[in-house]
């Protein structure tokens, strides 16, 4: 039986399954279930194949079998750029499940080749070490904290697992199609860089882990209506990956050339879309507004606060963001005069 990752983290918390019905979910499945561990599934029909509405179906009722809640979210995503937009969506949904009903975790069912494509993906792209590593066997996303325990799997186990087991699950046919960017640098570099040199690249990545956790600071995110702060790292690595992980919640993917010019600028207008304002001990990121209304009194605390003009536009909207930003600059309140 293939061992997983953080069994006593999923022995003591609620747990959600993020559940296609696909190889690597079904193999999951099967997995908690030899394990004891308590847990239920949620599934999303984005309706693109004829087999969509009978893997929802499947789930139901696979769910039904062993008395497990599944939640099941139906959606159409039409238009460019669907990966994202999908993840996206599912991310969404998890979240409002957790939210509503309570659990500590949710387990995704990515395997160690998913963790090689989307490094090899990001190396061609010019990322750091942290975008390497973006699949992470413990990761935490909008107050969600997500589990990998098949990260140290590769995909020809997990089937060998199905097939000893006799366990029927799902393929998907567009996992065949090169027009994604997964696709093809799945059938042309990772699946036969696996068979050469598994165990190697198993390695490799706890290594790599373990460098970034020593290189990259743990950042503790606020945030106050529409407004994300934090205090500043020591070093400006950290504060990127930072930056990155808010806006990336905000839909924005930054560039290599915006996180070069955030290394050097203490205020940097993203997307005509965002406004991130680093000052001596903290970094605020907000929506980028200009409002030419603002009145008197607003602009001389600002002023006297030494508040980044460009951001006024949206603190006169948001007066708990003001309130907050006054409150860790240490503004005092105004005189009063008779």
């Amino acid at each position: 039986m293939l061992n997983l990752l953080h069994l006593d983290l999923l022995k003591k918390g609620r747990v959600l399954l993020a559940f296609s019905g696909g190889v690597d979910s079904t193999a999951l499945f099967h997995l908690l279930r030899a394990q004891n561990i308590a847990f239920d599934i949620a599934h999303v029909n984005y309706h693109t194949r004829p087999s969509s509405d009978l893997e929802a179906k499947s789930a139901e009722a696979l769910a039904h079998t062993y008395q497990l809640h599944c939640y099941t979210h139906s959606c159409h995503l039409e238009g460019r750029n669907f990966e994202h937009r999908a993840r996206e969506e599912r991310y969404d949904f998890l979240k409002y499940l957790i939210q509503k009903h309570g659990y500590h975790y949710v387990l995704t069912a990515h395997q160690l080749n998913d963790r090689l494509e989307w490094l090899l993906m990001q190396l061609c792209r010019g990322s750091g070490l942290p975008e390497l590593l973006g699949i992470r066997s413990h990761d935490a996303r909008e107050g969600m904290n997500i589990l990998r325990p098949l990260l140290e799997h590769d995909r020809e186990s997990i089937e060998a697992y199905l097939q000893q087991h006799n366990l029927d699950h799902f393929i998907d046919e567009s996992n065949a199609d090169e027009r994604y960017t997964r696709n093809f640098f799945r059938h042309r570099f990772s699946t036969p860089l696996m068979r050469e040199y598994g165990d190697a690249i198993k390695r490799s990545f706890r290594y790599l882990e373990e460098d970034n956790a020593a290189l990259i600071e743990n950042v503790s995110i606020e945030k106050e209506e529409g407004l994300f702060y934090f205090t500043n790292p020591k070093n400006s690595h950290s504060l990127i990956v930072a930056v990155d992980g808010v806006l990336k919640s905000l839909g924005h993917v930054m560039r290599g050339n915006e996180k070069e010019l955030l290394k050097g600028e203490k205020l940097l207008i993203i997307g005509r879309s965002y406004l991130v304002w680093s000052e001596e001990d903290h970094t605020f990121i907000a929506p980028y507004i200009i409002n030419t209304s603002m009145k008197k009194e607003f602009k001389e605390r600002c002023r006297v606060a030494k508040i980044e003009p460009k951001m006024r536009g949206y603190l006169a909207a948001h007066p708990k963001a003001f309130e907050t930003i006054l409150r860790l600059k240490g503004a005092q309140a105004p005189l009063q005069y008779d």
